[in-house]
């Protein structure tokens, strides 16, 4: 059996060989310097709540995963907020005094009207609701408020999936005001009030003058309960799988984030905005503090506004 001839701390030998002892120090110092400089950043740094990383003691945000470290104060409430946050979603008030809300440009503490977009800096009345507004599009109702979100929403419509995207919302919107029909009686009286609206529509012309007139059929299938229900499923399964490939991915701004998404809302269909932050759901991303995370539109159903976080 081969002996054992390490030299241990403490050890008689140890003690009795000096040049030994001071090898064996000098091979474990840089290992000890390693522990101990590790306790110290342990001591002194921020460990981030998400990886576990130490960070510097003064980092706001950590270095490995990009999770806040510290949280900022909202300047109108007082509450806590993400020191990259622009919205403080306890008293929804935009907070970035010194960026405009509206496009995102930096402003000087003394500038009442924002030197690239023009926009006031207290916000927009909805000239539709007459809801002050601190973003481009009312949070309210959807109107585009600015150029900028006009021109925004002029190229949005132009996308094929935003334009299947209306054509399927106007379509459930039609089914959503159809009564299900429950006799065979039902069937008959909505063929003439078919028929009567086309007699009246062919009267109002010839009074205008209107030699031979052509009235435009609108056909309305009456549909059973069943029948009605499952129509305006399948509506709506497309309209999801349309919203899912229009998710806004993350971006570099919120504001251009939050512009981008409510230029994709549909009108006739009930959404909520999903952010990718919280995974909250909001009324729109105008009451999401960090938009620029990303997220998606999703269809409410019934009795669902109680999910809605930023509604009072």
């Amino acid at each position: 059996m081969t002996e054992d001839i390490t030299i241990k701390p403490g050890s008689p030998d140890f003690n009795a060989r000096p040049m030994q002892r001071e090898e064996l120090v000098r091979e474990t110092a840089p290992e000890m310097r390693a522990e101990t400089q590790y306790r110290q950043n342990q001591a002194q740094g921020v460990a981030c709540p998400s990886c576990g990383t130490v960070n510097d003691p003064e980092a706001m945000f950590c270095a490995s995963c990009g999770h806040p470290l510290k949280m900022a104060t909202c300047p109108n409430c007082g509450s806590a907020i993400d020191p990259d946050a622009d919205f403080c979603e306890v008293c929804h008030r935009y907070i970035k005094t010194d960026i405009c809300s509206f496009c995102g440009t930096r402003m000087a503490p003394g500038e009442i009207y924002c030197h690239e977009c023009g926009n006031p800096r207290g916000g927009i009345v909805c000239p539709v609701c007459k809801t002050l507004n601190d973003f481009s599009f009312c949070k309210q109702c959807g109107t585009p408020l600015t150029e900028e979100a006009k021109m925004l929403v002029a190229d949005v419509k132009k996308l094929p999936d935003y334009q299947l995207l209306a054509e399927t919302a106007s379509e459930l919107e039609e089914l959503n005001m159809q009564l299900p029909y429950t006799s065979e009686r039902d069937v008959v009286r909505a063929q003439r009030s078919q028929e009567l609206r086309e007699r009246v529509l062919m009267l109002l012309a010839k009074d205008k003058g209107v030699a031979q007139p052509r009235i435009e059929k609108k056909e309305t299938k009456k549909y059973s309960k069943e029948e009605l229900q499952q129509k305006k499923d399948e509506k709506m399964k497309l309209i999801t799988e349309i919203l899912d490939r229009m998710a806004v991915p993350p971006l570099p701004s919120p504001i251009k984030a939050r512009n981008y998404a409510m230029a994709q809302k549909p009108a006739g269909v009930r959404l909520a905005w999903v952010c990718n932050w919280k995974q909250a759901m909001h009324s729109s991303p105008c009451g999401c503090a960090k938009p620029h995370l990303g997220g998606k539109w999703v269809i409410l159903g019934k009795n669902t506004n109680g999910e809605i976080k930023d509604d009072k």
